[in-house]
Order: C-alpha cells, then structure tokens, then sequence
C-alpha cells in the first residue's frame, strides 16, 4: 500500500476502532460483547500454536506423564513410575533435564496439596487480549479444561484460566494488574486480597488494619467458593515490604511472588480440589538461618618473655 492520504487515514481508523474494541472487552469483565469472538480465535489459533510447539518441542510427552493426574492417589503414583521413566529416556540433554524438575516439582506440590491436576507447556505469551500478561498452554477443552480453574507450577500460583479453546486455554498470570486473589498469612490466618503489579511486587490489602506482620511472612491462596476460581493452599509469595498502618481499615503489604512469570514452561491446571484445605503444608520449607561463625583469638608467651618475678638484665 503506497503511503497516500487515504492510506494514512485507514491506519488512523484502525487504529481508532481496535482501541475502542479493547476498551469495550476491559469494561465488560466476563460479560465482553467480544468473549464469543476470543473463543473463535482460540478455536481457530490455538490449533496452529500447538502444532507449532509440537513440532518444535522434543519433549512433549514428557508434558503427556502428568495430563491424566485427576485420580489423587493412584495416578500420582503412576505418573512418578511414568516420571522416572521419562528421566531415563530423555538422558543428560541440559533443557530435557531442567524440564524434568519443573515436572518433579510440580508433582511434589500436588502430592502435598492433594490437587488433581492436568500438566501444560506454555506454547505462546501475550494474546489478543490488549496488554495483559497472559500465556496460552496447550489444553483446552478435550482435556477437562474449564474457565476459571487455578493454574500452578512447582513454585506456587501462576494464575487463573479466562479463556478455553477445544485444545488450548489463555491464562491471566497473577502479577496482571487485572488479576485479584483472596490470600491468607501462614500461621497468624490474617485474611487479605493480592492485586497484581506488573513486573513490581504484588500488592496486598489485609482486611485487618493493626496485623502484626514482618518482612519474610509467607502467603498462600485463601480459597474461592466452590474452589473456582481458586482452590486453597497455594503458594502466593513472600512479604518484602509493609506499608505503615498509619490507623487505616487495612494494612498494605507487598509480596515477592514464588513463581517467576518471565520464565514459564511447564504448569499444571487444577481440575480437581482438595478434599480439605492443605492450609500452609504445600509452602515450601523456610532456610535455615545461616550460623554467624565465632573467632576465638588465643595468646601464647613468648618464649623470651620474662617470668614474673624475673628481670632481665641487658648483656
């Protein structure tokens, strides 16, 4: 297209109306006017992100060992004989391996958590969704996938499924600015809501504005109703900073989330809560304190130092 008046005013109305269809899908939450055309692109993308990823991927039935975990105690039991397998057939391969963790990981917080899940790799980041951080993983709907389910790693939350295709699935990651979690402190209980930042900590508003709170506290998912959009126990992250209570209604922590959303790969859909709350049993163990080491300085006379008693005479 040469670059004529007309031209130019194409680009502008364009421009013009994708912004006023972004707008409209912000305000609409989960009743969009466009929701219907997202999920027609999910249906019609999503199938040549997977054949992309598939193509690419060496080793997606590694993925495959934990899609079919929804049966708790049985199957996990299986996909860790399926797991080592796997580990034996992939050899040393430095990425291979480092996948391999990430799925020994994720394992070990389901098992603590008793969290049914089906196992993803994130095959796209970012979406048609404005400017959201977002991932696409590679189940949908053929895999019990549903919209807002929790979605983890072997770190703790990743966020929340928005959007399901027949064979892939968008997720909100929990630092977007739109994405809101109900977050409960270990061991003292105290109750609040985390709201994501971005690539800044998380922010959280405790509902109890005099908290006794520090830095190094660690929070968890408090749990939605009917566990959707998320199911309790969850790692959220850590607090690095607390705001003054100055006497307000509620006291404003910020959290350093466990999982890095800059660095996804493999995650695991919830589809099957608990039986009962795991509480804090599925957060990992805190470090040991490292020991001050201690310097004992010990003096020894020399062997022509006088005796007492004794003066030296000078020869």
């Amino acid at each position: 297209m040469r670059d004529t008046r007309e031209s130019r005013l194409l680009l502008v109305l364009l421009i013009a109306v994708a912004f006023a269809l972004i707008t409209v899908d912000i305000r609409g939450g989960e009743d969009s006017p466009v929701d219907g055309a997202r999920q027609a692109a999910a249906a019609v993308f999503g199938p040549i992100e997977d054949s992309v990823s598939t193509a690419v991927n060496p080793v997606g039935n590694a993925v495959s060992a934990v899609r079919d975990s929804g049966e708790r105690h049985d199957q996990l039991a299986e996909l860790a004989k399926e797991n080592a397998a796997l580990k034996a057939r992939l050899g040393s391969d430095d990425r291979n391996s480092s996948r391999l963790k990430q799925l020994d990981k994720m394992l070990k917080i389901a098992g603590q958590g008793q969290y049914g899940i089906k196992g993803a790799e994130v095959i796209a980041i970012g979406a048609a969704q404005g400017f959201s951080w977002t991932i696409t993983v590679d189940v949908g709907a053929n895999d019990g996938i549903q919209r807002d389910m929790t979605v983890l790693n072997g770190d703790g939350l990743v966020g929340r499924v928005t959007t399901v295709g027949p064979n892939t699935a968008t997720v909100l990651l929990a630092n977007d600015p739109d994405f809101t979690v109900g977050t409960r402190m270990e061991a003292t209980d105290e109750l609040g809501f985390a709201s994501g930042q971005g690539d800044r900590p998380l922010r959280v508003e405790l509902l109890n504005g005099k908290a006794e709170v520090k830095k190094g506290d660690r929070l968890v998912t408090f749990g939605s109703q009917a566990d959707k959009p998320f199911v309790p126990g969850v790692p959220v992250g850590v607090v690095s900073r607390v705001d003054p209570s100055g006497g307000d209604l509620t006291r404003t922590l910020y959290v350093t989330p466990y999982v890095s959303f800059t660095k996804l790969d493999i995650v695991g859909v919830v589809v099957q809560a608990p039986k009962k709350d795991p509480r804090d049993t599925v957060l990992p163990a805190k470090p040991k304190p490292t020991p001050t080491p201690t310097v004992t300085v010990t003096v020894t006379p020399s062997a022509n130092a006088p005796v007492d008693g004794e003066i030296q005479q000078e020869q």
